[in-house]
């Protein structure tokens, strides 16, 4: 990202193609802006200057959109100690109070890993990453495996981590525990929390958007290193044995369920003159409705009764944790919003959300499919994670995954069958939807997506 400063005053920052305009500066607060190349300390503008104002201004629009990366130097020859990334919008480095006596230990979440010749400390709860560049540093975060007083730091001779020590409490890659307690503490001090598996939470932040800052979607990383794989796998040698044609003798050539399948395909712009209607949304979403509800005890000894609700299609252990919200654009007998879906009672509840949070959600999608215009029905398939992990075990993730899949297949071919188009979309911003819900992303949060519509008479999509 580098800033570009205009000779009417006006500043903007410019990322590849992407610019965004920052607002009007004074020349000597865009001369000062230079200095944010090399590095300014945050002490140089926190004065009541103009020029300090303006300067301040610049920085935390630039940290809204994750911008800004903040180091932490030490000695005197300017040497960073460690270098925060981060990795959602509107961070801003905060550090908590320590006292001798608190006790910290690393969350159960974080990890450190070697990114190129770095060392990088993370955690998929974290709102940034801390680059260490201090080999003492990372030496002793490590002893912070168990738990372990600030005293024991404050101790050691030139140890140069306590404002880093304060950083990652704020982060919540370092948490504090009571003496004695560290074993009852797997909740980190959100019990929803301790149903997730350290990978299945890994995976789901760092497979969405929102909540990191590497590169997704079709970026093509491998090109120049490999070829691509072909479209059909070689066969394997040996003897080949025919099957028969699909359709037995005086029977249909294809059967209604293998021509929908075969209809089936995506379709990502949608006849914005003709809207969807609400009785052919109500036929398509009710593939999600609940056709049965019982309760059962346990498989195991002394486990309590589980309450059960069946729907159209499987799910691991019948377990069911996918809710669908939907974002309508355009649906005829239906106000544009945002709307859950209860499947119990097969109807729409109305969630208040900001109009410009709705069509960031909206246009995200249309931006995955490669297209302008947002779908008339954004469908989010959500998953309320503890109703899966509260059972299985390090499979839990992708339980959800596969039911995922199979209700994405499931709207298509109703879809299908309705004559109107519909398109799986892989890329979804878990923050966005927590900020539009008010629910943590790692309680219920966004697996999947499927953008629906009427499709134009001359569409060809595949």
């Amino acid at each position: 990202m580098k800033l570009e400063a205009h000779g009417n005053g006006a500043i903007a920052a410019c990322l590849g193609d992407y610019s965004l305009a920052l607002g009007m500066f004074s020349p000597q607060a865009a001369d000062r802006a230079e200095g944010l190349r090399a590095g300014l300390p945050i002490a140089s503008f926190s004065g009541a200057r103009p020029i300090d104002k303006e300067i301040d201004f610049l920085v935390r629009r630039l940290a809204r959109q994750g911008w800004l990366e903040y180091a932490l130097r030490v000695s005197p020859q300017g040497e960073d100690q460690v270098v925060i990334e981060p990795q959602v919008a509107d961070y801003w480095p905060q550090q908590r109070a320590l006292g001798d006596t608190d006790v910290l230990v690393l969350s159960r979440f974080a990890y450190m890993r070697r990114r190129g010749s770095e060392m990088v400390l993370e955690s998929p709860r974290a709102d940034a990453l801390f680059r260490l560049c201090d080999p003492q540093l990372a030496a002793a975060l490590a002893l912070l495996a168990t738990p372990q007083q600030i005293r024991r730091f404050r101790r050691q001779d030139g140890f140069p981590g306590l404002d880093v020590l304060a950083l990652l409490v704020d982060c919540g890659i370092l948490f504090k525990v009571e003496a004695g307690n560290f074993g009852l503490r797997t909740d980190e001090g959100d019990r929803h929390l301790i149903v997730w598996d350290f990978h299945d939470l890994l995976f789901h932040a760092r497979s969405t958007e929102g909540r990191h800052a590497n590169p997704i979607g079709g970026n093509y990383a491998h090109a120049e290193v490999m070829p691509p794989l072909p479209a059909v796998r070689p066969p394997w040698p040996g003897k080949k044995i025919d099957l028969p044609a699909a359709a037995p003798a005086g029977e249909p050539a294809v059967s209604s369920a293998a021509t929908l399948m075969r209809r089936r395909h995506s379709v990502r712009s949608f006849d914005d003159r003709q809207p969807i209607a609400l009785a052919e949304l109500a036929r398509l979403i009710d593939v999600a409705r609940v056709t049965a509800q019982w309760e059962s005890k346990s498989d195991f000894d002394g486990g309590p009764t589980v309450s059960y609700a069946r729907r159209a299609y499987p799910s691991g252990g019948a377990s069911y944790p996918l809710e669908l919200y939907l974002a309508v654009n355009s649906c005829e007998g239906l106000a544009r919003g945002f709307y859950h879906y209860d499947a119990a009672a097969h109807a729409l509840t109305a969630i208040e959300v900001k109009p410009q949070d709705l069509q960031s959600l909206l246009t995200g999608a249309a931006g995955a499919m490669g297209v302008a215009a947002p779908p008339q029905v954004l469908i989010t398939l959500a998953a309320r994670f503890g109703r899966v992990s509260w059972k299985y075990s390090s499979l839990a993730y992708s339980l959800i995954l596969k039911e995922s899949g199979v209700l994405m297949q499931t709207l298509y071919l109703m879809a299908t069958d309705l004559g109107l188009a519909g398109c799986a979309i892989g890329s979804m911003n878990i923050d966005l939807f927590a900020r539009m819900t008010g629910m943590d992303f790692h309680v219920e949060g966004p697996v999947g997506q499927f953008a629906l519509g009427r499709g134009r008479p001359d569409d060809q999509s595949s």
